[in-house]
């Protein structure tokens, strides 16, 4: 016999697809108006995110501490490529760069070598002939100093090349001279010894070594010991 005191509970409500139809509908809006968003901003004044930036020091000279590097500045692009010509960029006077065709007539050097930036003093190593190293750079929002991406080897397109071997300039190489003192100078002057090589420790110095120079430690150089024919 049935219980006349139970409830028979009414039945579940039907779920309506009509829900289903309004969700979509605002994940569209949603998606659409995101859109629009972003490129509403990408088109804010026109400009990058990110743009290519440099930042330059002064040529230096060879000492017992610091043994310096050829002059560095940069360019407003990171694309440079071995055979590229370049010349003084007037807008970041007086250490700016910029690429120039090799026939323009304010060309004055070729790329000769492309290197990978460091952030280390003296760790990037160009070819011998190096007259100016180029320090290339993407800063974003088109401020600071940014972040090095490449090295440019510079090699001036006029016949003065302080990078060549024994002409007083540009990285410290093999057949350069120096003074007692580590201090490059133009081999045939005064006082100018002969480098017969660039090694970590006086013992890898090649025959004819007679006074090997012995430089402070610095991180990121290649090479600790100066050896010369006194």
């Amino acid at each position: 016999m049935a219980n006349p005191y139970q409830v028979t509970p009414p039945p579940a409500p039907r779920r309506r697809s009509g829900g289903n139809v309004v969700t979509v509908v605002v994940l569209a809006v949603v998606i659409i108006g995101g859109y629009f968003l972003m490129q509403s901003l990408r088109k804010d004044d026109g400009k990058p995110t990110a743009s290519p930036s440099a930042s330059a020091s002064p040529s230096t000279k060879p000492t017992a501490k610091d043994p310096g590097s050829p002059e560095s500045s940069s360019d407003t692009s990171s694309s440079w490529k071995v055979g590229d010509c370049g010349g003084p960029d007037t807008s970041k006077a007086p250490d700016g760069y910029k690429r120039a065709g090799c026939s323009d007539s304010g060309a004055t050097f070729k790329a000769i070598d492309i290197k990978e930036a460091s952030i280390l003093p003296n760790a990037v190593q160009c070819p011998p002939g190096t007259d100016l190293m180029i320090d290339v750079s993407i800063s974003y929002g088109g401020k600071g100093s940014g972040i090095p991406t490449n090295t440019v080897c510079g090699r001036n397109l006029s016949g003065d090349h302080p990078g060549d071997a024994g002409a007083g300039g540009g990285q410290l190489v093999k057949g350069d001279c120096v003074t007692s003192q580590a201090k490059e100078v133009a081999c045939g002057g005064s006082g100018a010894q002969k480098v017969l090589g660039l090694v970590k420790t006086k013992s890898e110095c090649p025959s004819g070594t007679t006074d090997p120079i012995e430089l402070t430690m610095a991180i990121g150089r290649p090479y600790d010991v100066i050896c010369t024919d006194g």
